[in-house]
Formats: C-alpha cells, structure tokens, sequence
C-alpha cells in the first residue's frame, strides 16, 4: 500500500476520496494525523491553491500528497464565491456551511430560477515530493444550477442547494455512490487514476 497524504482536514471530502480510491493499492492519510496544519490558501485559482496545499503537505510529511481545491461558481453572480466557497461567509467550524448556503440564498434572493446556473470545480493534484516539477493536475466540472432552499441530508457545503438537472433532485439528495459517479471530484479523480501508473 502506497502512503500519501491528504492535504485536507475537510472529513468529507476525506470519506468521498476514500470511497472513490477503495480497492487501490492507496492508503489516504489526512494530514491531522501528522500534525499538519491547513495551508495558508492565497493563489488566485483553484489549481494554485491546490498546489500550495500539496507541498505544504508534502514539505511537512516528506510524503506524496494529494490536495483538492473545489468550489462553486454562479454565472449571476460573476463565478462567485469560487475559489472562496469555503470561507464565503466569513465563518470556519461546523457553522460555515450553514453561513455559507445562507449567504448565497440571500445573494439570490431575487435572481429567477433560469439565471440560477452555476457549477462545481474541482481541481486534484497529485505531488511525488515537494520539488516535483510535473505534478498532476486534474479538473473535473458539474453542471446545475441553486435551488431556492436547502433539500436534502447527504453530502456537504453546498450540496443542498446544487441542484442536479439529470437526477432531478439537490446534491445532499444522492446516495453517496451516485454522487461520488458523477460529481466534480470523483471525474477529476477518475482522470488522476488514470494517469497514476505512467507518473509514479
């Protein structure tokens, strides 16, 4: 089994990577359990930020490290909050995706239902050590748009409110397995197992 850090202390995103890695030859370690604190997050992009995280990992650790950094963009409100979904309120702890999913109902609030597009990134890179001059980088994309109020229990961040058009229900309303076949981080996830053997 092959040890790599994950350069995250979101428990989430954490269960959905290990799910979608299980019957690999991959032992996904969160970088709590060396102590690692979160990365200063200060790239302008989803693949920057993705990277700071995975060498800070991999500088901490001496481990390879993969990192993630996903987000929401909304067409009506110009890609907002993208590459600050998480901290879009302002807020940290188990409050922030409650603040968070507020926030962005509140800046909708009078944005009719086909204006409402948006869609998640996800961006996965994929670190052998610190000074790795090619790391991997995979993107995946998902499609759909903010409901008017939260639905569903599943899942996390905004979830609730992703309305997923071929499945007709929100994000939080999938079973872990469908969501980890279709959504954003498990098609940048796929493309980083495809392109694993020819890199490592």
């Amino acid at each position: 089994m092959q040890k790599i850090v994950l350069a995250s202390g979101n428990a989430g995103k954490l269960v959905e990577l290990q799910a979608i890695l299980s019957g690999k030859e991959i032992n996904l370690i969160p970088q709590s359990e060396y102590g690692v604190s979160d990365a200063d997050e200060t790239g302008l992009s989803f693949v920057e930020n993705a990277l700071i995280k995975a060498r800070h990992a991999c500088v901490a650790t001496g481990l390879p490290a993969i990192a993630d950094d996903s987000g929401i963009e909304v067409d009506a409100l110009n890609g907002e909050p993208g590459i600050y979904s998480a901290r879009y309120a302002g807020t940290s702890g188990s409050q922030a995706d409650r603040d968070n999913n507020a926030k962005l109902l509140a800046e909708l609030e009078s944005i009719a239902e086909p204006q409402r597009a948006a869609r998640f990134q996800c961006v996965i890179v994929y670190l052998r050590h610190e000074n790795d001059p090619m790391p991997l980088i995979c993107q995946g994309t998902w499609e759909g748009r903010i409901l008017f109020s939260a639905s569903g229990g599943n899942g996390f961040g905004y979830d609730p409110l992703f309305y997923v058009p071929t499945h007709d229900c929100a994000s939080a309303e999938l079973d872990a397995e469908v969501k980890n076949a279709i959504s954003h981080r498990g098609q940048a996830l796929r493309q980083l197992l495809q392109c694993w053997n020819s890199h490592r």
